[in-house]
């Protein structure tokens, strides 16, 4: 018999109280900045998670006061969001490009490499940014860091032979100089959860990625791993308010292929 997967190591809430309020508005400063970016007649990607939830919002305001544009939504409560907002909404299959993504990110470096999927939508997420012309993330400053892996790395697997794509994920990770817990996320209610695609999540909390790049290859590897939380080269800017301000970040020309 298959011994279970582990429970998820992943980090749970960002704080109660004062602070989360302040977190909070910081996220909504990032939002408006970016919302700004919108013109009438765009095609927009609809990010998923606490943070992009504000700009769905703000956006959804920017709409009943004329805006014309049509999103696509990258998860089902973005769906049922931007539908109770007002948001024209239109599918990628009959648009395949589109002008921008908005999203928010659990994780930011200098280069703007991303640790994304912390909301469970990384996948749809990965297909809209990369489906979209420019991507501008929006975060909080807390979401800065020197290095990636602080969160646990988000790697969404097929259902079927989960106990054994874990162990080859463990395995190539090793290889790729990345160890850590790797666990199944589960729900409040101690069911695996499974993302709007019908798949699992794996919460691998490796602490620190050195490299980036060759963890994304080892996990693109593994037959059961669908898709991972590292955004590389996908990111155009992030929008990030913090304590001293806004401040808008831009992709170094120099890094990525050409």
């Amino acid at each position: 018999m298959t011994a279970p997967l582990p429970p998820s190591p992943r980090n749970r809430g960002e704080g109660i109280g004062e602070a989360f309020v302040t977190i909070d508005a910081y996220k909504r400063q990032a939002a408006e900045h970016a919302v700004a970016l919108v013109e009438d007649g765009m095609t927009l990607g609809l990010g998923t998670g606490s943070t992009a939830a504000h700009f769905v919002d703000l956006l959804g305001h920017r709409v009943k006061r004329g805006l014309k544009v049509a999103g696509v939504p990258t998860s089902e409560a973005t769906r049922a969001r931007a539908e109770r907002l007002g948001v024209p909404l239109i599918d990628l299959d009959r648009q395949p490009s589109l002008d921008l993504t908005v999203d928010g990110a659990d994780e930011i470096d200098p280069q703007l490499r991303l640790i994304k999927g912390g909301g469970g939508a990384l996948l749809y997420e990965k297909i809209v940014a990369t489906a979209s012309a420019r991507m501008v993330v929006i975060a909080d400053a807390s979401k800065r860091v020197a290095t990636l892996g602080a969160f646990a790395l988000p790697v969404e697997i097929a259902r079927f032979g989960a106990g054994a794509t874990r162990n080859l994920v463990e395995a190539l990770a090793a290889e790729a100089g990345c160890s850590g817990e790797i666990g199944l996320r589960m729900t409040q209610a101690g069911q695996p959860f499974l993302t709007d695609a019908g798949h699992y999540i794996l919460d691998c909390a490796f602490g620190r990625i050195a490299e980036p790049e060759a963890l994304d290859a080892a996990l693109k590897q593994v037959p059961g791993v669908v898709e991972n939380g590292l955004f590389l080269n996908i990111a155009d800017a992030a929008i990030v308010a913090g304590p001293e301000g806004v401040v808008v970040l831009e992709r170094p020309n120099d890094w990525g292929p050409a």
